[in-house]
């Protein structure tokens, strides 16, 4: 089972030479254009987000993106080679519905996809042939989720499909997995019975998916917390101000205390992802950035001009204990 390369740079836009500040913009600008919630086209925009998520996974990731550079060389120069992903019985996968491409699973998935049988020393005979049955090997891969679906959680139908090289045939089947609400970032999820199926009349191996929480536009997970960057004016920072932000599930009315600081965290209990079956929630953070503006109207250069001739404050001066 041979894969397409995949172009990342193409697909955020960006030259090979692009910093990583021009990839994170680049990445927000597209995944706010392509997000299934804002977009009239949710399911072309779906696919889209996904690719643009992907992309952004490995190019936002500097040694992801060492690795993809080299491979890219040795792609074009071809010597990468035809990818495929073999179990220990020889069968080579591929998977549908996940979120990732063909091309990501083989070189970028961050797990071992591949297990061992767990009772290679207990195996027993089949009844009519004789032969040995062992239980086939757990398979392991990646499923990006959404933080929609990890707030929520959802259904997915996901696709494993399976070729025996020596045979040449080739069998797809299609299932349903569930998506917990509260799923972390690097969680796993375990789907019994459909891992690598057992030899000579062995039972199925479990597959395990590992979630990769979808980029956000707008918020980071870390653990069940949710994390947002708040851009406020200098203003606001030292006079104070009450803003309405953004979270998972509403909008929530946030006080900036008078004197915040660039980076200072405000923290809302219970309004990040659930925890699981406690019926408990992870708080959502305000990362808060003081934005300076690029160009002034002649009105707000004379205003700044004259807080500098008023304003005693000076940054560079020690204050004495």
């Amino acid at each position: 089972m041979s894969v397409e390369f995949k172009d990342y740079y193409a697909i955020l836009g960006v030259p090979r030479d692009a910093t990583q500040d021009d990839i994170k913009k680049a990445f927000r600008k597209l995944a706010r254009k392509h997000h299934p919630d804002v977009a009239s086209d949710k399911k072309t925009a779906e696919a889209k987000f996904k690719e643009i998520n992907e992309a952004n996974e490995v190019l936002g990731d500097p040694e992801k993106r060492r690795k993809y550079d080299q491979l890219g060389m040795e792609w074009q120069s071809g010597g990468a080679g035809a990818a495929h992903s073999a179990g220990p019985q020889g069968h080579e996968f591929n998977f549908g519905g996940t979120g990732f491409s063909d091309f990501f699973e083989q070189y970028f998935s961050g797990a071992s996809r591949y297990g061992f049988p767990e009772d290679m020393f207990g195996a027993r005979q089949h009844p009519e042939t004789g032969a040995r049955r062992r239980r086939g090997s757990d398979i392991e891969g990646d499923i990006l989720v959404t933080l929609e679906e990890a707030m929520h959680g959802s259904v997915r139908p996901v696709s494993l499909q399976m070729a025996d090289p020596s045979s040449g045939q080739t069998h797809t089947h299609t299932f349903q997995v569930r998506i917990p609400a509260g799923v972390t970032n690097g969680q796993r999820i375990r789907v019994p019975g459909q891992g690598e199926p057992g030899p000579h009349g062995g039972e199925a191996g479990d597959l395990y998916l590992r979630v990769r929480h979808a980029a956000h536009p707008d918020f980071s997970t870390h653990g069940a917390d949710v994390h947002h960057e708040l851009e406020i004016a200098p203003w606001e920072a030292v006079l104070g101000a009450d803003i309405e932000v953004p979270t998972l599930d509403g909008t929530v009315k946030l006080r900036i205390p008078p004197g915040s600081t660039n980076g200072q965290h405000l923290r809302v209990r219970g309004r990040g992802l659930p925890k699981g079956k406690s019926g408990g929630r992870g708080d959502f953070h305000a990362i808060l950035s003081i934005q300076i503006p690029e160009q002034l109207h002649p009105d707000e250069r004379a205003a700044w001009e004259n807080l500098r001739a008023v304003s005693r404050f000076n940054p560079r001066t020690r204050r004495t204990p």
